[in-house]
């Protein structure tokens, strides 16, 4: 049975300009492009008929380069944006339906956003930046120091609370950033681009220590990124935009293995495939293999569904012949060393899969 999703997403469109309306309802007339709605209206498409599921617990990355929607887009999660059109249904609730007060609640107890810009106010201390929500929704100083110090805990910045934003680094400051969202306790977090103006390997440091969080917390996310490497890395599913619209989505491996179309294949094909490709993906079914190659060795190495190109390779350079790929104790495919090179190639062949 299908569960409810955190959030749904359902034709949100969001269309900037004062003949926004006009526009919109030429463009459901006419099929009018962005390109025409320019020219026509002097309105600029920011978001074009967007629709997605976001599971509970699940991490999902909205990627797209600057100007394709992707931050736009999120901001119609707590209704920083009106859309122009659509739904956005959160727990079952549609935001887009909320008053004033039921919606200041949403955001202050359901809904935590971290920006590229860490916005830490200069005159607090690092404590009172992360004890802000719970402040303005009027929990006692003893209570929400305590919750404060716990969020600093979980991001590493023990030690620091009476410390000021200018003393910390881009990175720490980052963190003090997520710690506030945490402290609040919400279901949902939404992330833009959190880790972009920061430095290579302090970014790397942040999306592991962020990947850790998410484990253990178990929050719905959506993370915003313009970097193909950090959506894979992170997300369980990833939207790819281009001009307003959702291109495609799917798995890491779904995106990279079978992108849609030339768009989405430019942005992967510098990705590697190593750690992204598992065995189930190559295999075939045991009975074509025997059709044209004959029996499976009764010595061929069993590997499990889920390992990698990489665990692969190690097992086939120890191992010769063929692969034979288990799930659940039953033998469920084989992979031959030719399934093997294609994949790390990239350019499966119909007949292999």
């Amino acid at each position: 049975m299908k569960t409810t999703p955190a959030i749904a997403v359902k034709n949100v469109w969001k269309i900037f300009g004062e003949e926004s309306d006009a526009a919109f309802k030429a463009v459901q007339k006419h099929g009018l492009t962005k390109a025409e709605v320019l020219s026509e209206y002097e309105c600029v498409v920011g978001v074009a008929d967007a629709s997605f599921e976001v599971e509970e617990g699940e991490i999902f990355c909205i990627m797209g380069l600057s100007g394709s929607g992707k931050s736009t887009l999120v901001r119609h999660i707590n209704r920083l944006l009106e859309p122009t059109a659509g739904e956005i249904i959160v727990g079952g609730e549609d935001v887009t339906q909320l008053g004033g007060e039921a919606l200041r609640a949403m955001r202050n107890r359901r809904i935590a956003m971290v920006f590229q810009n860490f916005g830490l106010m200069p005159h607090r201390t690092v404590r009172d930046n992360v004890a802000m929500p719970l402040e303005i929704r009027g929990s006692s100083k003893k209570d929400r120091w305590s919750k404060a110090d716990e969020a600093l805990a979980l991001v590493e910045l023990t030690g620091w609370e009476h410390k000021y934003g200018h003393e910390l680094s881009g990175g720490m400051q980052q963190r003090v950033g997520l710690a506030r969202a945490l402290a609040s306790d919400p279901d949902i977090l939404l992330m833009d681009e959190p880790f972009s103006a920061l430095d290579p390997l302090i970014r790397r440091q942040l999306q592991e220590q962020f990947m850790t969080l998410s484990a253990k917390l178990k929050k719905t996310t959506i993370f915003i990124t313009h970097d193909l490497d950090e959506a894979i890395r992170i997300g369980n599913r990833i939207a790819i935009m281009k001009d307003g619209q959702i291109v495609q989505i799917g798995t890491p491996e779904d995106i990279v293995m079978n992108p849609i179309d030339d768009y989405v294949a430019n942005f992967v094909s510098g990705i590697s495939k190593l750690n992204l490709v598992y065995a189930d993906s190559i295999m075939k079914s045991i009975s074509k293999r025997e059709e044209t190659l004959g029996a499976i060795p009764e010595s061929a190495k069993r590997v499990p569904y889920n390992m990698d190109l990489n665990g692969l390779i190690d097992v086939s350079v120890e191992h010769q012949g063929p692969l034979v790929v288990e799930r659940d104790g039953k033998d469920v495919g084989v992979i031959d060393n030719i399934d093997l090179m294609l994949a790390i190639q990239g350019n499966r062949k119909e007949e292999v899969e």
